[in-house]
């Protein structure tokens, strides 16, 4: 390991890197070095994200400055045009994203590919968007999401403008492997730009993503805009001067925004994790939104490609959506103003089976895709067709994409969608509760919840334990199907089994006799089980609705203790 250490110190361009190397080992912090030094941070399709530190499992400027070298040798073997068509680069707020998209940029062009800088932070989707606006062969954003400060990441997109997936990722990876242990050469940006091979994308670009999402049509229902108020957070990351003016735009003049975390701050003084899914996370805008008695409370999170809302009940108080109720909402409304035949939607395999019923209920095609919204945008742009095209598609985690102008999950038009939505159910006289009420009495109370199961570090594979014993009930309920993803096959309790058109992965799906499902699957990056769940609880017309939403959690609550209780 000394021979590691002493090599990355004479590749190390960063001075604090190198410094706090050299006080790891004078303090002589063994565990700590062998952390940093034991592997390199892994590559796969979500690119990098780890902690910002020295040494090759973290994020510092000198892996991303191999992954830069490595992600353009690749990009040059795959694309004889890669150089004149170039790479889109843009970044969030967090402290070091700035100098490491300019480090990207710098590798980038000294490889002699063409670079489209960012002038400034970016949203995601306002990046991704670049990729097909552009004709590039990639886009490389540097955000870690809503993962707390000490984090950041290197996102790559392909050329169509969705995220990679296999055999991309592996292919990055082995080229990054490659050029790891020698020195990188960098071209400054003046040098760069002067040469032709650095472009500054400035305010026009953003402009450009601005009014693409102002004359998409799915965005154009301007209900009575005036009549709803929307509290908003951009959570302390880039999302907050285009949400506003796209809400702004579309007519919405109630628009309040919480000051304090509006501007991008990497260090997320008020919230120390930026994930509107986290408790306390939404508090700050909710305290606004009832300030001015606002229907809506809207988070964007750092990066801008998720969107998270709570919406004002009866009673005054606010209650999160769950992303699996704003994706079904999407999908009814959309469907709706659209000639539904003709259009195709998705989502994924851990989200709720609601979307399915509604595009059936509508006579729209209908697709599902392993986890992650790489799959989604990817798998859209194979199944859409003359006679369907694609419409929406979302992931349970808060990521949607309305239409195709941007493939990947976008906040900001997902804000203005559920805004524009809200705003013609309001001036209807209804509520986006009583347009749930409805989904749910046309289709039954589908609820959906997730758990994880923490395993032992070195505990053997649950899902090797789980097919070699499969339960035959869960929960008083009979196994009628159960899906392995591992071996593509649907296996019956009759006997029949069917292939399944997924990629291998390893994940099992168990439909239960009353409608209900499980979904079981290792996580990648810890020792624990990710478990997910759904009930199906009939709803007639004359059952009462209060009444029924507490027997369908009560279901859910049976179903995750029986469960977790066999693991």
């Amino acid at each position: 390991m000394t021979e590691k250490m002493t090599q990355w110190l004479a590749l190390d361009p960063d001075p604090k890197t190198r410094e706090e190397l050299q006080r790891l080992i004078a303090e002589n912090q063994q565990n700590e070095l062998e952390d940093r030094f034991r592997s390199r941070l892994e590559f796969g399709t979500a690119g990098l994200r780890g902690k910002v530190g020295c040494g090759p499992n973290r994020m510092n400027r000198l892996v991303i400055q191999q992954t830069a070298c490595g992600l353009g040798h690749y990009l040059q073997s795959q694309f004889s045009d890669a150089n004149e068509r170039g790479v889109v680069i843009g970044y969030d707020g967090r402290t070091d994203s700035k100098q490491f998209a300019h480090d990207t940029a710098a590798v980038l062009a000294q490889l002699g590919i063409k670079v489209y800088l960012t002038y400034d932070v970016a949203a995601t989707p306002i990046v991704a968007f670049g990729v097909n606006y552009l004709n590039t062969v990639a886009a490389v954003v540097v955000t870690a999401s809503h993962n707390p400060p000490e984090y950041n990441g290197f996102k790559v997109y392909w050329e169509n403008g969705a995220q990679i997936i296999p055999p991309h990722d592996s292919g990055i990876a082995a080229c990054i492997d490659a050029v790891a242990s020698q020195p990188i050469s960098l071209l400054s940006l003046e040098d760069a730009q002067q040469q032709g091979k650095l472009e500054w994308l400035n305010d026009d670009y953003y402009q450009t993503y601005r009014q693409t999402m102002n004359s998409n049509t799915l965005l154009t229902n301007h209900t009575q805009p005036d009549a709803i108020g929307i509290a908003y957070t951009a959570m302390h990351g880039v999302g907050a001067r285009m949400a506003e003016t796209l809400l702004a735009d579309a007519g919405f003049s109630k628009v309040y925004s919480v000051k304090e975390q509006r501007e991008p701050d990497g260090s997320f003084p008020t919230v120390h994790f930026p994930n509107p899914e986290e408790a306390g996370a939404m508090d700050m805008v909710i305290a606004l939104a009832k300030q001015h008695n606002a229907q809506l409370a809207c988070a964007n999170d750092p990066d801008a490609d998720r969107f998270a809302v709570a919406v004002q009940k009866p009673d005054g108080e606010y209650q999160m959506l769950t992303g699996d109720q704003v994706g079904s909402l999407f999908g009814h409304y959309l469907l709706s103003k659209t000639d539904a035949a003709k259009q195709l939607v998705g989502n994924t395999i851990v989200s709720s089976s609601l979307l399915s019923k509604i595009a059936a209920a509508h006579g729209a095609e209908y697709f599902q895709t392993l986890t992650g919204f790489k799959w989604l945008t990817n798998i859209a742009m194979e199944r859409q067709s003359e006679d369907h095209q694609f419409l929406f598609a979302y992931e349970e985690a808060l990521g949607y994409t309305v239409g195709s102008k941007v493939w990947d999950k976008d906040g900001l038009s997902a804000l203005v969608a559920f805004a524009q939505l809200s705003a013609e159910l309001y001036s209807q006289g209804k509520t986006i509760w009583d347009q749930l009420e409805s989904l749910y009495r046309q289709h039954g109370i589908v609820v959906n919840a997730q758990r994880s199961i923490a395993l032992a570090p070195n505990s053997p594979p649950v899902g090797d334990k789980l097919r070699s014993l499969p339960p035959t009930a869960i929960a008083g309920q009979t196994v009628e199907i159960i899906e392995d993803l591992k071996s593509q096959r649907r296996y019956f309790t009759d006997g029949r089994i069917e292939e399944i058109n997924l990629p291998r992965s390893d994940v099992l799906i168990y439909h239960l006799s009353a409608g209900a499902r499980v979904i079981v699957r290792p996580s990648g990056t810890e020792p624990k089980l990710k478990c997910y769940y759904e009930v199906v609880e009939p709803f007639s017309a004359s059952d009462d609705y209060a009444v029924s939403l507490e027997k369908a959690q009560l279901s859910m609550d049976m179903l995750i203790a029986e469960h977790q209780h066999m693991i």
